[in-house]
């Protein structure tokens, strides 16, 4: 009275088994294989699938063409300002961002104030 669940494999036949990867065939048959749909895919499904990504991949290529091209004139013409490229010189969260080390001397940026950090001095003169 025990019922066996359905076994779905596929048969390497240019490679060992453990060769294959994700994407290395079609997805509609790995579908089926992790009993995603009821029925194997057809070649003709496959193939109108395959050739529907293909005009997908193609569209979105030319869409991403003009819009370069219309934001290109828009920064020309003003319309929009051009992005900033910001340079990152380190984490926020660091204890010292922008700074190399602790500095003993204090310093002051426009309305900012940043106090000069105390160091013993047996670590100023390492003469011991």
């Amino acid at each position: 009275g025990r019922i066996i669940p359905e076994r779905r494999y596929v048969e390497a036949i240019n490679r060992q088994a453990y060769q294959y990867e994700m994407g290395d065939f079609p997805t509609e048959w790995e579908a089926w294989i992790r009993k995603k749909r009821n029925d194997p895919p057809t070649i003709q499904e496959i193939l109108k699938n395959e050739n529907y990504r293909e005009e997908m991949k193609q569209k979105i290529k030319e869409v991403s063409e003009k819009d370069k091209l219309l934001q290109a004139q828009e920064y020309k013409e003003g319309l929009i300002a051009e992005p900033v490229h910001t340079r990152v010189k380190g984490h926020a969260s660091a204890p010292y961002y922008g700074k190399k080390e602790p500095s003993q001397d204090p310093a002051s940026t426009a309305s900012t104030f940043q106090p000069g950090s105390w160091m013993p001095p047996s670590s100023c003169n390492s003469s011991s």
